[in-house]
């Protein structure tokens, strides 16, 4: 299938995903499509120019080269040999009689224009240089981390603009055994306390010149990707350990009330673990959902063994003890595991995501431009500007356990303390 036929498949499908946006809105799948046929088109043009230029160019050459051996006779003839051999005949056919026995002679016949041999070096022109080079219009991304703490948590939207709970007062007194006829106890819930958490807006800004607009459109619109990785990359930041102090979300890291929990060795790392998911259920009432771990930590737990040297979450080519297949990132204890930068190195995040906390959004992301901005109109710019406003409400921070993990530096050290001399 040549570039034409690519092309007009292509343009089809685009077609046809724009008569479906004027009906409803485009799934996520539609829309990286969308994306994907937008550089598609762009490059198959680009492609067909350079293959019709090449063309025009080659087909140019050869009218002149062949211009040039229908308009240039022979030295001494008002027309041209039809071939080397016939010219050579005619010049030398003669002479051969006169130099026959002639030892070391020979006949030459003259330079035959139609096979003038040049003594330049031939090298590709610089007039052809666009047509020899092809160019790959999608740019090569830089490191795009994986965003994955709002997905943790659960979600919803906001009509005002801030959310206001209530948590739960403190019961005072207990039920109790009595005798017959004995006074019972009292019982006393206290008043709940007021949380409000208002919305804090995440936005920011690019300029981008009309030419770039209308010439490069593929790169205007890698721009506009990178822009809104990069506002999902602050707020994933933010939820994390945001420290809510001016414009800041407080993140579920620096909330009050947030259970803690220390290994004492590094072989006590996985321990810890498990014994922060068990404080989520003792001090929250929920179950741990999830777990949110720094690529360092994870690399940890994921290589260590055993004291026969095998791997406890599977070896490089099977899974635990030589059974059965390896997942790309088994879990730690059977929760969903995270592995974020997120998240400091030596700390590990155990939580009840879902129900311990929600993350409010009003309107989604909002991407609008315009060319009246300061000097643009002017200037021939336009600024595209990128914001979202969104809320963390953390309802039970009892419900996250912040683990602090043992590295090998720090148990050394403990070991030799412990062992000195008192």
């Amino acid at each position: 299938m040549n570039y034409k036929e690519l092309l007009a498949n292509a343009q089809k499908r685009a077609g046809e995903l724009s008569k479906a946006a004027g009906e409803r809105d485009l799934t996520d799948e539609e829309m990286t499509e969308v994306k994907s046929l937008t550089d598609e088109i762009t490059d198959l043009n680009a492609k067909i120019k350079a293959a019709e230029e090449s063309t025009a160019l080659i087909k140019k050459l050869g009218e002149m080269g062949r211009q040039v051996a229908d308009e240039t006779p022979e030295s001494g003839s008002g027309q041209a040999a039809k071939s080397l051999g016939e010219h050579f005949v005619k010049h030398v056919g003669q002479r051969l009689s006169e130099v026959k026995g002639v030892k070391g002679a020979s006949v030459a016949a003259p330079e035959y224009l139609g096979y003038k041999a040049s003594t330049d070096t031939q090298t590709i022109p610089s007039s052809t240089s666009v047509v020899t080079t092809q160019i790959d219009t999608n740019i090569v991304t830089g490191v795009r981390r994986r965003l994955t703490i709002a997905d943790l948590l659960g979600s919803g939207t906001l009509s005002g603009n801030a959310i206001t709970y209530f948590v739960e007062g403190a019961l005072e007194g207990d039920f109790t055994t009595v005798a017959e006829a004995g006074a019972k106890p009292q019982l006393h819930y206290a008043d709940p306390t007021t949380v409000t958490e208002s919305l804090k807006k995440i936005a920011g800004f690019i300029k981008l010149s009309d030419e770039m607009m209308e010439d490069l459109p593929f790169l205007v619109s890698e721009i506009n990707g990178r822009l809104l990785y990069n506002l999902a990359l602050f707020e994933e930041n933010q939820l994390y350990g945001g420290n809510g102090t001016g414009t800041n979300i407080k993140g579920v890291i620096n909330r009050t009330g947030v259970q803690t929990e220390a290994a004492s060795a590094v072989s006590d790392n996985a321990d810890a673990v498990f014994r922060a998911i068990t404080k989520v259920q003792t001090g929250s009432g929920l179950d741990a959902d999830g777990i949110a771990i720094n690529p360092t930590d994870y690399q940890n737990f994921r290589l260590s063994k055993d004291g026969n040297g095998q791997y406890f979450g599977g070896g490089f080519f099977s899974g635990e003890y030589g059974q059965g297949g390896m997942p790309m990132q088994p879990p730690l204890w059977g929760l969903r595991t995270v592995v974020t930068p997120a998240v400091t190195a030596g700390t590990v995040v155990v939580g009840a995501w879902a129900q311990a906390a929600t993350v409010y959004r009003k309107g989604g992301v909002r991407v609008e431009s315009t060319n009246s901005h300061d000097t643009d109109f002017t200037n021939n710019l336009v600024t595209v500007r990128a914001e979202e406003r969104i809320a963390l409400a953390v309802r039970r921070p009892a419900g996250f356990v912040k683990v602090t993990l043992a590295s090998s530096s720090s148990s050394s050290s403990s070991s030799s303390s412990s062992s000195s001399p008192s």
